[in-house]
């Protein structure tokens, strides 16, 4: 029988993180939890080391600083015992049986593949992010100025898991295997766009992403105390390498190069501090 390691990477998260590690230390279905502490305020380093010593199926990863999520998730794996890999944001809680549902869908599958659930707010109204089309320069100009072209949550949801070109990278399940041969995440992506990266570069791969809606965790967001606008440029900057690495021919990276300070000037503009 497959194990699930889920591995959560935490900087500045704030309480909600408590609710997160309860509740996937409490699944009957997780049999390790790895965190990876980028760096915390000293109540709640405090808390997360009194957490680990209690329990045995606890890893703790610290002292390498804030490194960046897709870093992070990669020193998490290479700690992971677990044939399969459950990645969750810090600030998420995950429904009861959810990693079961996601092994259900990913059973049939060949390696590489990535199955991603619904994550939702706490009306239970899902966020944007779980059901994503392939991101183009056209796509991200389109929805910044108000017209979603490229998220799918405002369309019907599925009563059944489904083939999706991106999923969020605040929860999926993929196995061990898979992530190794996929190179896990791009450590250029600091924060932000390194799972639509991923997504990406697994069905490149003639691999498989998977959409289950049974599955899906409760996500509070905006926790961290990371400022808005840092976080934003974390996000230009993603945006930008994954555009300058998908552009196709001179006029393509000239018009990628010309849009490109447009976009990360709304971003920063639309942060708040």
């Amino acid at each position: 029988m497959s194990r699930v390691s889920a591995i959560v990477v935490t900087y500045h998260t704030g309480h909600r993180l408590k609710e997160c590690l309860y509740g996937l230390s409490t699944d009957p279905e997780i049999d390790q939890l790895v965190i990876v502490d980028h760096g915390n305020p000293e109540p709640i380093s405090n808390w997360i080391d009194n957490f680990s010593t209690q329990r045995d199926d606890v890893t703790l990863l610290r002292g390498h600083g804030n490194i960046g999520f897709g870093a992070g998730v990669n020193l998490g794996v290479s700690a992971a015992s677990g044939d399969h890999l459950l990645i969750i944001n810090p600030d998420a809680v995950l429904k009861r049986g959810s990693v079961s549902a996601l092994k259900s869908v990913a059973k049939d599958l060949a390696n590489p593949w990535i199955v991603g659930g619904k994550i939702f707010d706490i009306r239970g109204r899902e966020e944007r992010g779980p059901r994503r089309r392939d991101l183009t320069l056209w796509r991200a100009l389109t929805s910044f100025l108000g017209v979603n072209t490229w998220t799918l949550e405002q369309t019907p949801a599925p009563h059944a898991p489904i083939e999706m070109d991106v999923i969020s990278g605040a929860l999926f399940l993929i196995s061990k295997i898979g992530f190794q041969k996929l190179g896990g995440f791009d450590e250029g992506y600091f924060f932000h766009v390194e799972d639509i990266d991923l997504c990406v570069r697994c069905r490149d791969a003639r691999g498989t992403v998977m959409y289950q809606p049974s599955a899906g965790a409760l996500h509070y967001g905006a926790t961290s105390d990371a400022l808005g606008r840092t976080v934003a440029k974390h996000k230009a900057d993603g945006l930008a390498r994954y555009f300058r690495a998908r552009a196709k021919g001179p006029f393509h990276r000239a018009i990628t190069e010309a849009l490109l300070p447009f976009i990360r000037l709304g971003l920063i503009l639309r942060a708040r501090d």
